[in-house]
């Protein structure tokens, strides 16, 4: 896997999951990250659920998207295989990005 080999080589990685899929259509129901951030979510300070910090809703380019860093599936892969298995299911357009850490 690209990403696994990025992250060990010191890199930075997440999964972008758009809303949208890939025959260009709009994904329903428009809800449908914070649904699955909140599936995943955990249980902080004070008992209170929080997003993860590895898998939070983001605006990119005027698009909600759901982005997972690739530490979550070292921390929870049962999550991080969730996530991508709903993403490949419904046909939404997925991305892999790759930085370097700073």
């Amino acid at each position: 896997m690209i990403m696994q080999k990025k992250e060990e080589e010191g890199g930075n990685c997440r999964t972008v999951i758009e809303s949208q899929k890939k025959d260009g259509e709009k994904f329903r129901p428009s809800d449908w990250i914070e649904r699955i951030s909140s599936q995943i979510a955990q249980y902080g300070r004070g008992k209170s659920l929080g997003y993860r910090d590895c898998a939070r809703p983001r605006i990119i380019n005027g698009e909600k998207c759901l982005v997972i860093e690739y530490r979550l599936s070292k921390r929870d892969p049962d999550a991080y295989a969730f996530v991508h298995e709903f993403a490949t299911a419904n046909n939404l357009k997925i991305r892999e990005e790759c930085s370097e850490q700073e």
